[in-house]
Protein backbone atom coordinates (compact mmCIF):
# COMPACT_ATOMS: atom_id res chain seq x y z
CA UNK A 1 0.00 0.00 0.00
CA UNK A 2 1.42 3.20 -0.94
CA UNK A 3 1.92 6.01 1.22
CA UNK A 4 0.15 9.19 1.91
CA UNK A 5 2.24 12.06 0.30
CA UNK A 6 1.51 14.36 3.74
CA UNK A 7 4.26 15.00 6.15
CA UNK A 8 4.95 12.59 9.41
CA UNK A 9 3.93 14.53 12.65
CA UNK A 10 6.71 13.18 13.91
CA UNK A 11 6.16 14.12 17.70
CA UNK A 12 5.68 17.78 17.02
CA UNK A 13 6.41 20.25 19.28
CA UNK A 14 6.22 18.25 22.53
CA UNK A 15 8.10 14.64 21.87
CA UNK A 16 10.02 16.15 18.77
CA UNK A 17 11.54 13.76 16.33
CA UNK A 18 10.12 10.94 17.49
CA UNK A 19 8.32 8.08 15.26
CA UNK A 20 6.35 5.65 16.28
CA UNK A 21 6.42 4.02 13.01
CA UNK A 22 9.89 3.86 13.81
CA UNK A 23 9.31 1.45 16.34
CA UNK A 24 7.25 -1.06 14.01
CA UNK A 25 10.94 -3.31 13.15
CA UNK A 26 9.83 -4.72 17.22
CA UNK A 27 6.14 -5.48 16.58
CA UNK A 28 5.47 -8.89 15.09
CA UNK A 29 4.37 -9.11 11.40
CA UNK A 30 0.80 -9.42 11.97
CA UNK A 31 1.24 -5.87 13.57
CA UNK A 32 3.00 -4.47 11.73
CA UNK A 33 0.39 -5.03 9.07
CA UNK A 34 -1.80 -3.52 10.66
CA UNK A 35 -0.55 -0.71 11.96
CA UNK A 36 1.13 0.60 8.83
CA UNK A 37 -1.69 0.38 6.52
CA UNK A 38 -2.83 3.46 8.46
CA UNK A 39 -0.48 5.27 6.87
CA UNK A 40 -1.19 4.18 3.30
CA UNK A 41 -3.58 5.82 0.85
CA UNK A 42 -7.44 6.36 3.19
CA UNK A 43 -9.88 4.02 1.97
CA UNK A 44 -12.46 5.05 -0.65
CA UNK A 45 -16.04 6.82 0.57
CA UNK A 46 -18.78 3.94 0.87
CA UNK A 47 -21.25 4.33 3.55
CA UNK A 48 -21.19 8.13 3.70
CA UNK A 49 -23.66 9.93 0.35
CA UNK A 50 -21.12 13.01 -0.92
CA UNK A 51 -23.24 15.54 1.24
CA UNK A 52 -22.63 13.26 4.61
CA UNK A 53 -19.15 13.06 3.37
CA UNK A 54 -18.77 16.91 3.53
CA UNK A 55 -20.82 16.76 7.15
CA UNK A 56 -19.24 14.59 8.76
CA UNK A 57 -15.77 15.48 7.11
CA UNK A 58 -15.96 19.54 8.81
CA UNK A 59 -17.58 17.40 11.81
CA UNK A 60 -14.62 15.42 12.88
CA UNK A 61 -12.40 18.67 12.02
CA UNK A 62 -14.20 20.23 14.76
CA UNK A 63 -14.20 17.50 17.16
CA UNK A 64 -10.42 16.44 16.99
CA UNK A 65 -9.19 20.28 16.31
CA UNK A 66 -7.51 18.92 12.68
CA UNK A 67 -7.93 22.18 10.78
CA UNK A 68 -4.72 21.78 8.37
CA UNK A 69 -2.59 19.13 6.99
CA UNK A 70 -1.47 16.57 7.52
CA UNK A 71 -4.75 15.43 9.47
CA UNK A 72 -5.27 11.49 10.38
CA UNK A 73 -7.91 10.48 7.91
CA UNK A 74 -10.83 9.95 10.73
CA UNK A 75 -13.66 10.57 7.97
CA UNK A 76 -12.20 7.70 5.84
CA UNK A 77 -11.95 5.29 8.78
CA UNK A 78 -15.42 5.57 10.20
CA UNK A 79 -16.81 5.29 6.90
CA UNK A 80 -15.19 1.75 6.46
CA UNK A 81 -16.27 1.08 9.96
CA UNK A 82 -19.67 1.81 8.87
CA UNK A 83 -19.64 0.20 5.22
CA UNK A 84 -18.54 -2.87 7.07
CA UNK A 85 -21.20 -2.59 9.69
CA UNK A 86 -17.97 -3.23 12.40
CA UNK A 87 -20.14 -1.25 15.34
CA UNK A 88 -18.89 -1.19 19.44
CA UNK A 89 -21.15 -4.39 19.34
CA UNK A 90 -24.03 -1.93 21.59
CA UNK A 91 -26.12 0.76 21.05
CA UNK A 92 -28.53 3.03 22.74
CA UNK A 93 -32.13 1.61 22.90
CA UNK A 94 -33.16 5.19 21.93
CA UNK A 95 -31.25 5.61 19.29
CA UNK A 96 -31.30 3.57 15.86
CA UNK A 97 -28.69 1.24 14.05
CA UNK A 98 -25.32 3.29 14.45
CA UNK A 99 -25.39 3.70 10.49
CA UNK A 100 -28.99 5.22 10.38
CA UNK A 101 -28.08 7.19 13.68
CA UNK A 102 -25.24 8.73 11.88
CA UNK A 103 -27.27 9.65 8.60
CA UNK A 104 -29.82 10.96 10.98
CA UNK A 105 -27.63 12.80 13.19
CA UNK A 106 -25.53 14.44 10.14
CA UNK A 107 -29.05 15.29 8.55
CA UNK A 108 -30.05 16.91 11.28
CA UNK A 109 -26.80 19.34 12.03
CA UNK A 110 -26.89 20.31 8.85
CA UNK A 111 -30.77 21.38 8.73
CA UNK A 112 -29.00 23.48 12.01
CA UNK A 113 -26.67 24.84 10.32
CA UNK A 114 -29.51 26.12 7.05
CA UNK A 115 -31.96 27.09 10.52
CA UNK A 116 -29.69 29.48 12.54
CA UNK A 117 -26.92 30.17 9.51
CA UNK A 118 -28.62 30.12 6.46
CA UNK A 119 -26.23 27.66 4.99
CA UNK A 120 -25.07 23.67 5.66
CA UNK A 121 -22.85 22.71 8.08
CA UNK A 122 -19.71 22.48 6.26
CA UNK A 123 -20.54 26.10 4.64
CA UNK A 124 -20.74 27.71 7.41
CA UNK A 125 -17.43 28.24 8.80
CA UNK A 126 -15.48 26.77 11.60
CA UNK A 127 -16.53 29.71 14.09
CA UNK A 128 -20.65 29.06 13.79
CA UNK A 129 -19.83 25.30 13.27
CA UNK A 130 -17.90 25.67 16.49
CA UNK A 131 -21.37 27.29 18.33
CA UNK A 132 -23.84 24.71 16.63
CA UNK A 133 -21.76 21.82 18.61
CA UNK A 134 -21.12 23.30 21.63
CA UNK A 135 -24.81 23.96 21.65
CA UNK A 136 -25.85 20.21 21.72
CA UNK A 137 -22.89 19.51 24.09
CA UNK A 138 -24.55 21.67 26.58
CA UNK A 139 -27.38 20.10 26.37
CA UNK A 140 -26.76 16.93 27.52
CA UNK A 141 -29.83 14.61 28.60
CA UNK A 142 -32.28 17.25 26.88
CA UNK A 143 -33.59 16.11 23.30
CA UNK A 144 -32.29 17.00 20.54
CA UNK A 145 -34.21 16.57 17.52
CA UNK A 146 -36.09 14.09 18.96
CA UNK A 147 -32.30 12.22 20.43
CA UNK A 148 -30.84 12.45 23.76
CA UNK A 149 -28.26 15.27 22.86
CA UNK A 150 -25.97 13.02 25.09
CA UNK A 151 -26.23 10.24 23.23
CA UNK A 152 -25.73 11.59 19.72
CA UNK A 153 -22.35 13.48 21.57
CA UNK A 154 -21.60 9.88 22.44
CA UNK A 155 -22.03 8.17 18.98
CA UNK A 156 -19.85 10.85 17.40
CA UNK A 157 -17.16 11.32 19.84
CA UNK A 158 -16.69 7.20 20.20
CA UNK A 159 -16.23 6.89 16.65
CA UNK A 160 -13.60 9.87 16.13
CA UNK A 161 -11.61 9.23 19.13
CA UNK A 162 -11.32 5.46 18.49
CA UNK A 163 -10.27 6.03 14.48
CA UNK A 164 -7.45 9.09 15.81
CA UNK A 165 -6.21 7.23 18.48
CA UNK A 166 -5.66 3.99 16.42
CA UNK A 167 -3.40 5.97 14.04
CA UNK A 168 0.19 6.48 14.60
CA UNK A 169 0.05 10.27 13.89
CA UNK A 170 -2.08 10.58 16.98
CA UNK A 171 0.50 8.01 18.94
CA UNK A 172 3.22 10.47 17.65
CA UNK A 173 1.15 13.49 19.17
CA UNK A 174 1.24 11.65 22.82
CA UNK A 175 4.83 10.10 22.15
CA UNK A 176 3.35 6.13 22.52
CA UNK A 177 5.53 4.10 20.44
CA UNK A 178 3.06 1.86 19.92
CA UNK A 179 2.09 -1.73 20.93
CA UNK A 180 4.36 -3.64 23.55
CA UNK A 181 4.17 -6.98 22.11
CA UNK A 182 6.55 -8.74 21.79
CA UNK A 183 9.27 -6.50 23.23
CA UNK A 184 7.42 -5.03 26.44
CA UNK A 185 8.51 -2.83 28.97
CA UNK A 186 10.97 -2.95 31.44
CA UNK A 187 10.59 0.57 33.29
CA UNK A 188 7.70 0.73 34.64
CA UNK A 189 6.28 3.53 37.14
CA UNK A 190 6.17 7.19 36.65
CA UNK A 191 8.76 9.27 34.92
CA UNK A 192 10.51 5.80 33.61
CA UNK A 193 11.10 6.20 29.98
CA UNK A 194 12.87 3.20 28.20
CA UNK A 195 15.53 3.91 25.70
CA UNK A 196 13.72 4.48 22.87
CA UNK A 197 10.97 6.80 24.11
CA UNK A 198 11.35 10.28 24.63
CA UNK A 199 11.08 12.96 26.87
CA UNK A 200 8.27 15.59 27.00
CA UNK A 201 9.28 18.61 25.54
CA UNK A 202 6.74 20.69 27.70
CA UNK A 203 5.70 18.54 30.60
CA UNK A 204 4.07 21.89 32.23
CA UNK A 205 2.00 22.86 29.35
CA UNK A 206 -1.83 21.76 29.82
CA UNK A 207 -3.03 21.02 26.50
CA UNK A 208 -6.86 21.20 27.21
CA UNK A 209 -6.00 24.56 28.69
CA UNK A 210 -4.34 25.24 25.04
CA UNK A 211 -6.98 24.12 23.33
CA UNK A 212 -9.58 26.36 25.17
CA UNK A 213 -7.38 29.08 24.53
CA UNK A 214 -8.00 28.47 20.68
CA UNK A 215 -4.40 27.72 20.00
CA UNK A 216 -3.07 23.89 19.03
Amino acid sequence: MSALPLPSVEGGDRYPGFSSADQSKHWDRATQGVVLARLGRPADIRFFTVREEAIAGALFDQLLGQHSDPRVPVLNMVDTRLAEARTDGWRYADLPEDGQAWRDTLAALDQDARERFGDGFPEVGQDHQASLLRRIQELGTETWHGMAAARVWSLWTRYACTAFYSHPWAWDEIGFPGPAYPRGYKNLGLDRREPFEVRDAKPREDPVERWKGGTR
